[in-house]
């Protein structure tokens, strides 16, 4: 009787979960569970991937890499960090729709890699979202001054760690909301930056035609080593991207949302950073002595071009934009930095209480630590130079990001091995990388030489002097790195890689149901989502 009364075999029957309360089995989506709440949206997660990253890395720190590597050298490093980060998007996509987890690399790293290797990394990125959040912060002041300089510059630092704290207060979808509206504005703006300029540089502004004079006249300011000191400014302007990984764990449904953001990845590198590198290559002087780290007004090479110009409403307007773009990077990395720690907690390499989150899903064991110490840091900035505090968060942070972006790929490397190893195929993933495996080895080759050209340029600097004071400043996110490595190793003592073949592959993981989200949609709206789609995807 029993026999009867049951459903229908099927392959999913497999993956049925039982509510340990009433008894009944559910074959929708399920697993993968944590106290976060699932409140965003394809929307969210495809918005947030488009522009979350788009900071002052990009806005201010091209300016910096105009003057050291030329016209030349920081087009090229945008297109080889570009490559490097689409390889890494398809890792995160392919690994966040298995496995949708609150910090996502940290524990997919414990997972496939080791779990040493995980703790390395679980700190040194929430480290690393700290300092990108005292690095968007003093970059906010640096912004202000364009304007005014009246407001002492701990006052303005307060003022904005105030608001990126209450953005990431609120509930996750506001949260969520905040991101698309900030990034909505970036992208509808970058083409006003591109047709702008071009018309600018074509001999519509108030000097004499530019083209391409400057990459004619002195393509690499500073030679071959001008052009490596250029990747640590460009790595740091793409940290963040990895972010929709931290994201999928919130979103409804991972399957159909992680998919669509990967696909907006190559919008962002061809508007953000290819064609808005190329438009201030053709206006703006890598000798300019107001660029950022230069000894005039210090402002955006964006800003400059427009100033130069003659057009001094698109300046602020541009100014606006630049403000708004770092206080929401600021605003993710608050996001990321406490995912991170209740990732760890989960591993049992944090306090358990961090995998804690309220009734509305906000982890404050993991938001508070995080936003105390990302504030304190952003006031060295009081006492020091902007463009110098922003070289050493920038170098720091760009160490670690190399760092995380190779374990993701080394995981996602793993992770097929041993998918493969257990018997199971690549068509049983809910989305496959289509680049795999040439992507995923191409991203973790490129992350270790970044490495070591950073080894070679902390020990021979551009423009300076070697001294141990300039090495450990450039390079201690290595030493921090190596040391916490060896620490976990000490006390977790086993193998050096995780074993294959006993990786649990089915825990943690998330299965699928039906689609959770409305799809169907006719007339206009559903041609409009259609082009969309097939931009995206």
């Amino acid at each position: 009787m029993e026999a009867e009364n049951s459903p229908p075999a099927t392959g999913y029957d497999a993956y049925e979960k039982r509510n340990s309360l009433t008894g009944e089995i559910s074959h929708g989506d399920h697993g993968a569970e944590t106290e976060l709440k699932r409140l965003l949206s394809t929307r969210h997660l495809t918005m947030i991937a488009l522009g979350s990253s788009i900071g002052m890395g990009l806005w201010l720190g091209s300016g910096l890499s105009l003057a050291s590597g030329g016209p030349a050298g920081i087009f090229l490093g945008y297109c080889l960090a570009g490559s490097m980060i689409w390889c890494v998007s398809h890792s995160i996509g392919e690994m966040a729709c298995v496995y949708p987890l609150p910090s996502a690399f940290v524990q997919w790293t414990g997972k496939f890699v080791d779990r040493s290797a995980a703790f390395a990394l679980g700190w040194s990125y929430w480290f690393s979202y700290c300092i990108t959040i005292a690095n968007e912060l003093q970059s906010a002041n640096t912004v202000i001054k364009f304007w005014t300089s009246a407001v002492p510059i701990a006052a303005w630092i307060s003022i904005w760690l105030v608001v990126i704290i209450l953005i990431n207060i609120g509930v996750v979808s506001v949260f969520g909301e905040i991101e698309v509206a900030a990034s909505t504005i970036k992208f509808g703006w970058i083409f006003v930056v591109i047709i702008s300029m071009i018309v600018m540089s074509a001999g519509g502004a108030a000097y004499d035609a530019v083209g391409f004079r400057y990459w004619n006249e002195m393509p690499f300011t500073h030679g071959f080593k001008g052009f490596l000191s250029v990747m640590p400014t460009c790595i740091f302007a793409m940290s963040g991207s990895e972010n929709s990984g931290l994201v999928a764990a919130e979103t409804a449904n991972p399957k159909k949302s992680v998919p669509r953001a990967i696909g907006s990845i190559w919008l962002r590198l061809s508007l953000f950073y290819l064609l808005g590198s190329l438009m201030i290559t053709i206006n703006v002087s890598p000798l300019n002595q107001d660029l950022f780290g230069g000894g005039g007004t210090n402002a955006s090479p964006f800003v400059i071009a427009y100033r130069d110009a003659g057009i001094p409403a698109l300046a602020h307007i541009m100014n606006a934009v630049i403000l708004i773009s770092v206080i929401s990077t600021g605003s993710i990395s608050g996001y990321g930095g406490s995912r991170t720690t209740m990732g760890l907690a989960y591993l049992d390499m944090a306090p358990k209480r961090m995998q804690k989150a309220d009734k509305t899903g906000r982890p404050w064991y993991g938001l508070v630590p995080t936003f105390i110490l990302g504030g304190g840091l952003a006031y060295l900035n009081v006492s020091e130079s902007g463009s110098d505090v922003f070289g050493w968060f920038s170098n720091l942070t760009s160490l670690f990001t190399l760092f995380g972006w190779g374990m993701i790929c080394l995981s996602h490397i793993r992770f097929r091995l041993a998918w493969a190893r257990q018997g199971r195929t690549p068509e049983e993933l809910p989305w496959k990388s289509w680049i795999y495996p040439y992507g995923a080895w191409w991203g973790l080759i490129l992350c270790i030489l970044l490495i070591i050209v950073q080894f070679y340029l902390a020990v021979w600097p551009l423009g300076e002097a070697p001294s141990a004071e300039g090495f450990f400043a450039n390079y201690i996110s290595v030493i921090v790195i190596v040391v916490l490595w060896l620490g976990a190793r000490i006390y977790y003592r086993g193998s050096w890689w995780v074993n294959l073949d006993t990786i649990q592959l089915d825990e943690g993981r998330r299965f699928y149901g039906d689609d959770v989200e409305k799809t169907s949609t006719s007339g206009v709206r559903g041609m409009a989502k259609k082009v969309v789609g097939a931009i995206f995807n």
